[in-house]
């Protein structure tokens, strides 16, 4: 008697191929937001919750070394903080997956195995950008103003986008190697809160201990940060002249690249060893 095996299906190869197939893993990822909008909801609410208490309870205790508006210095930090968690989010929907079966599911199909991963990150894109919308209308609601043109505005929500981009590939690396839903949103949480906070985000740099200066201006979310400030006529302290403060707009060019470079590789190889 003799067995047979099952029929493999075939692969389906070429970019072509790969750009349509991530775009149907992309639209299923992003119809799972109406069907469970708590993951928006909650995640817009704590956004919120950080513009309002910074704004309203500290910000009068936050003075800026040259006088202005710390509600417009306030804003650009708070859309990199969002941007910067796309990584835990997007760690979590990855490791939901695959221990939900579905990215098993995904490999026994005649699809491209790239858009498993190009799809969560390019949905992960969409979604925060969405988030990202209803931040800077509660931003002009608290007096944050783009006191720049429609050009640089432009530039700096491009910024975010190819910063959450480059973020959900930490995230997809992250999703990959973690076993749980709740060590993914852990993980994501420890190692994204202490990198927000130490970084331009809620204060100038100037009032953290001088060792901690260097590495807060280098950090990616403080070049994100002041990037945008810059873009968009916000103010945009540094505590010493350097290429942080001189060219923020470079320097987190420089971070995207860096980090798709490092961390996309390190997916698709994870994902691939899962696959054997």
């Amino acid at each position: 008697m003799t067995t047979t095996k099952p029929p493999t299906p075939p692969a389906s190869g070429g970019l072509r191929q790969a750009l349509a197939d991530g775009l149907v893993v992309t639209g299923r990822n992003l119809k799972r937001i109406p069907r469970i909008p708590e993951l928006a909801i909650f995640a817009i609410l704590q956004s919120i919750m950080f513009v309002l208490l910074f704004t309203f309870v500290f910000g009068g205790a936050i003075p800026l070394p040259d006088g202005g508006s710390y509600r417009e210095f306030l804003m650009p930090g708070i859309f990199a903080q969002t941007v910067a968690f796309a990584a835990a989010t997007t760690a979590v929907g990855m490791t939901d997956d695959i221990n939900k079966g579905i990215i098993d599911r995904f490999r026994s199909l005649p699809m491209a195995r790239s858009a498993v991963l190009s799809g969560r990150t390019l949905s992960d894109v969409v979604y925060t950008g969405g988030i990202l919308v209803v931040l800077m209308l509660s931003g002009l609601a608290v007096g944050w103003r783009v006191n720049t043109g429609v050009p640089e505005f432009l530039a700096g929500v491009a910024l975010l986008l190819l910063f959450i981009f480059a973020m959900s590939w930490i995230g997809v690396w992250l999703g990959l190697s973690v076993p749980t839903v709740e060590v993914a949103n852990q993980v994501g949480f420890i190692v994204m809160m202490p990198l927000t906070f130490l970084s331009n985000v809620f204060v100038p740099t100037e009032t953290l201990p001088a060792w901690l200066r260097p590495i807060a201006e280098w950090n990616p979310i403080s070049a994100l940060t002041a990037a945008t400030r810059e873009l968009w006529g916000n103010p945009n302290p540094f505590a010493a002249a350097g290429f942080p403060a001189e060219h923020p707009i470079l320097l987190t060019l420089i971070w995207v690249a860096v980090l798709i470079a490092v961390f996309a590789p390190l997916a698709v190889r994870r994902y691939t060893s899962m696959s054997r």
